[in-house]
């Protein structure tokens, strides 16, 4: 039978409602994944909509499975990125939430300290064990959400808990219920579902996922977990690495309503901040990150990325301080020694310097021709100049301005005397073999010497 669809308002076949396929054997998509080889991605020519939500938002993992990646953060160092995550969310809480673990002492208290700040945004949740006991730990501490584990491949089902499909979604579905009977909202985190059967278990669960929620009248967020970095961004291609396929088919088949519904990636192909710039276009309003993409083995989808995927998008930051990511990557190095990798866009050391003397002859001229946008005004970073033997006299005349604070009046040029002389000395470091880039200390010594204390760093 044929009904009006209440998602776009003409008249569409009455939706199929998928039922469990039960299977003797674990589906592992061999033909996909052979394991031997790279994985393959195949194409089924099957395309979906564009189906961007009208307000779409960041949630964070830093205190969750980033911390799972490095070494443990101390209580004062949450607090710390807690604040700057939310001034970096703005008044209208584009980063909307982020997660905590509530298992040790510890734990405990760097969520408390957060939740004395007083901040709106991000929203404090949790993450726990699917226990009874753990539902009521949230439940205690006051907190309105908390992440559940609901593995959902056959790789988790069959190989990992030794069981079957029915066995593990009855456990599951009781788990949410004592989530519901605790007053809890749960976010069911559906792992590894890029290696999942799709239409066999993943649409089945989540059908009866969202029938319970309808029947205690508590929301389910449902977030979609790229466990593996498998999903792939681009149209027509086959379930279960789609993203555009696996939004579209929660929404449509299962009727989870954007705003309940999340992203969460991984990086192992490369292909992290496209995947999730997938979901918000084809229907997801979350996005799940942590700061800096710290996360398991290759790490999540950075959260600084989608800040400007956000931007770009909306064309507004809308209130976000992006000011705040400079001072973030900044806190990560000198407060818990975390190495940045310098060629990392947005946060790392390199991420606006050029070592290039043709690009520095452009920053000389104007700094737009070589800079992806105003640094300074948008992340507080001017862009620089790293000097060694393919700096040119340009690149050494432009480092020179903008390491000493040199104003337009006296700002010098390629052309002036002392850009000849250091670019003379320059030569002849590299001609005695030198292999290495030359410091800021080295240099400033070397040019205040050249200009007889003239230029001097106060």
């Amino acid at each position: 039978m044929v009904e009006i669809s209440e998602k776009s308002n003409l008249l569409e076949q009455k939706i199929v409602r998928y039922r469990l396929q039960e299977v003797d054997e674990p589906n592992l998509y061999r033909d996909i994944f052979p394991y031997t080889e790279v994985p393959r991605i195949a194409f089924n020519h099957r395309r979906v909509n564009i189906n961007m939500p009208r307000d779409i938002w960041i949630t964070d993992t830093t205190f969750r499975d980033g911390q799972q990646s490095v070494e443990p953060y101390t209580v004062q160092q949450i607090v710390d990125l807690y604040k700057l995550m939310s001034r970096l969310s703005g008044p209208y809480g584009i980063i909307r939430q982020t997660e905590f673990f509530v298992y040790s002492k510890k734990d405990r208290e760097a969520l408390e300290k957060c939740r004395e700040l007083g901040l709106k945004f991000p929203e404090i949740t949790t993450w726990i064990r699917a226990s009874k006991e753990d539902f009521k730990l949230v439940r205690d501490l006051g907190i309105r959400e908390t992440g559940i584990l609901v593995s959902c491949s056959d790789y988790h089902i069959f190989k990992k808990m030794k069981s079957n499909r029915k066995e593990i979604m009855d456990k599951y579905l009781a788990t949410i219920g004592e989530a519901f009977e605790a007053g809890v909202m749960p976010r069911c985190h559906l792992e590894d579902l890029t290696r999942a059967d799709f239409y066999g278990f993943v649409v089945p669960f989540v059908n009866e996922v969202m029938k319970m929620s309808r029947d205690a009248d508590i929301p389910v967020r449902i977030r979609a977990c790229d466990t593996m970095g498998y999903g792939i961004p681009y149209p027509e291609v086959e379930i279960p690495r789609s993203v555009p396929g696996i939004i579209y088919g929660l929404q449509h088949y299962s009727d989870v309503p954007s705003e309940m519904l999340e992203w969460h990636g991984h990086n192992d192909f490369y292909k992290a901040v496209t995947n999730a710039t997938t979901a918000w276009l084809y229907g997801a309003c979350g996005v799940n990150c942590s700061l800096l993409g710290i996360g398991e083995r290759t790490g999540n989808v950075p959260l600084e990325a989608m800040v400007f995927e956000y931007a770009g998008l909306r064309g507004s930051f809308d209130g976000m301080d992006p000011t705040a990511i400079t001072d973030i990557a900044d806190y990560f190095r000198k407060e818990i020694g975390y190495k940045v990798p310098p060629m990392t866009p947005f946060v790392g050391r390199n991420f606006n310097v050029t070592r290039a003397g043709i690009h520095a002859d452009g920053l000389l001229k104007d700094e737009e021709i070589y800079n992806i946008f105003d640094t300074t005004k948008i992340l507080n970073r001017r862009p620089t100049v790293m000097l060694g033997q393919n700096s040119g006299l340009a690149g050494i005349a432009y480092w020179i301005n903008e390491n000493y604070n040199l104003s337009p009046a006296e700002a010098i040029d390629k052309h002036d005397p002392l850009v000849a002389a250091v670019k003379e000395w320059i030569d002849a470091e590299y001609a005695d073999g030198r292999q290495t880039t030359l410091s800021v200390a080295e240099l400033e010594e070397k040019i205040e010497a050249l200009s007889q204390g003239k230029l001097r760093r106060l």
